[in-house]
Order: structure tokens, then sequence, then C-alpha cells
């Protein structure tokens, strides 16, 4: 019990420091104070970001759009790559397919609908969607909590008649307040396999084989229609006590939208609405 409170103390350490951007990123991209945020500034193009650490087997990289650009054709993508970010000469301007064609690098466009790969010539099979109100998603031996994989609507007007809607995933993967996330779960060869996460749904192995002898670093492609996303930290073991005072708070009204006339800070009133 002991040694699993320490793996689950060290996990937690490991993705808050990971949960934000490297300070290398593409020509385009700016940067918030906190490096949690990243913006296209110009162009569809040079929108390249990584994490600012490798992850660890199992651990998520997750990111929400915040912000859309109408006039382009394409829209974000996620991967990872082996390469560490600060050992880049220059950073790629795609990620398909310069990126990828340095090797060691697998990135995948997320599309409108679900991104469900084939790998190896094979057909990708239709799985069932886990229900929507199973608390955690199980990748292999991976467990993670799936409220904050799962994008969420806007509060505003109508918005209580959306919530039942969005609980069960059907925000469109490349639409606003939509999360992605990507990881590598590690696989009895001593290889490991990437999957890609689209709002609290996995989508299967996305690449197969991966190394594991070098670290893997999450890659974010802002690119084209996606303007800016905003990485999201996941928390693994016991929740903390801000997640707990949201649930409480949200325990005790109708719906969102209740949550602007409490006398609570605006940061608290963001996080209990998943802002």
């Amino acid at each position: 019990r002991g040694q699993l409170k320490i793996a689950v103390a060290a996990m937690a350490a490991r993705c808050r420091l990971a949960a934000r951007f490297h300070r290398v990123h593409g020509a385009n991209v700016r940067l918030d104070a906190s490096r949690t945020r990243a913006t296209r500034v110009e162009s569809f193009a040079n929108g390249l970001c990584f994490s600012q650490e490798p992850l660890a087997p199992g651990q998520i990289f997750l990111v929400e759009i915040e912000e859309k650009e109408l006039g382009w054709c394409g829209h974000l993508r996620v991967g990872l790559t082996a390469h560490d970010p600060q050992s880049l000469e220059v950073v790629p301007e795609y990620s398909l397919p310069d990126l990828v064609n340095m090797g060691d690098t697998w990135v995948f466009a997320i599309t409108r609908s679900h991104n469900r790969v084939a790998v190896d010539g094979e057909e990708a099979p239709a799985r069932a969607r886990a229900p929507h109100w199973e608390p955690f998603l199980l990748i292999e031996q991976v467990r993670i909590p799936r409220d904050t994989l799962v994008g969420r609507s806007r509060p505003g007007r109508y918005s209580h008649i959306l919530d039942d809607l969005y609980k069960m995933n059907v925000l469109p993967a490349t639409a606003r307040r939509s999360r992605i996330g990507v990881l590598y779960a590690p696989q009895p060869d001593g290889t490991a396999d990437m999957h890609i996460v689209i709002n609290g749904e996995d989508m299967g192995p996305s690449a197969r084989h991966l190394p594991t002898a070098r670290p893997l670093y999450a890659v974010v492609d802002v690119f084209a229609s996606t303007k800016s996303v905003r990485v999201i930290p996941v928390e693994y073991g016991f929740p903390s006590l801000q997640t707990l005072c949201r649930l409480v708070i949200q325990k005790h009204i109708v719906h969102r939208l209740a949550i602007d006339g409490l006398d609570l800070p605006p940061p608290l009133k963001s996080f209990c609405k998943h802002e």
C-alpha cells in the first residue's frame, strides 16, 4: 500500500510538471505566461508544440480547443515523438509530413469524425462505447478519471438542454471545447501502443511498436482551423481539494448556469463550469 501511494504521488507530481508546453515551439506560436495555452498568431502553419517533459507510461497529455479560425482547411494534429524538442535545430513547419519524416514520430490529424485508425492494413474494428456515466476510462492497465477527459458545452442560454447530449460525448472532435489527449501504453514485448482519446473515448491503438527506450514527448500541432489550445491537467489517484469542492458545488445547483449567481471567486466559478 505504501509503495502504491508513493507511485501515485510521483505520477501526480509528474503530471503537474508535464501539463504545460515546452519553451521550444513553432515560429507562429505564442504561449501564455503559464505555458498552458498555445495560440497560433499568423498563417495556418508553424504551429508545432511539445509537452514540457517526456510522458510517463500511461500518462495522458490532454488539450482543449479554445479558439477556431475560419477560412482554413484542416484541424488539430496530435501524437508522440522521440525527439527532444531542445535538440531540434529548427522546429519543422508541419508535424505532417515534416516532423514525421524525421523518424521516430507518430502524428495523426484529428477530423470531424472519430479517428479510429487502422494499423498494418487491418480494418479498424467498431467498438461499443462505455456508458457515459462510467467514472474511469480504462486503456489496458491505465485508469484515467473520465470527467476531466470529456469536452463540455459552454454554459449559456439553453445549455441545460444540451448537457445530457455532451455527457454522451457527441461533441464533435474538432469543435471548440473538444478535448483531445494522447498517451502510450507499454506492451509485453517491450514496445508501446499510442492511443488518442477524444472527449473521453479511446480511439484504440493508432500506432504500434513505439520504442520505449527513448523518452517520448507529446506533439500538438495547432494547425489551420484550430487557432488556440489549452493544456488540461489530469489528476491521477485521489482528487484534489479543489476538485472535491467543485463536486459539492455542482451537487447543490440545478444546472451550471446557476454557478454565476454564487458568491464565489471568479477562478473557482470557471473551474466549476469546466472553463
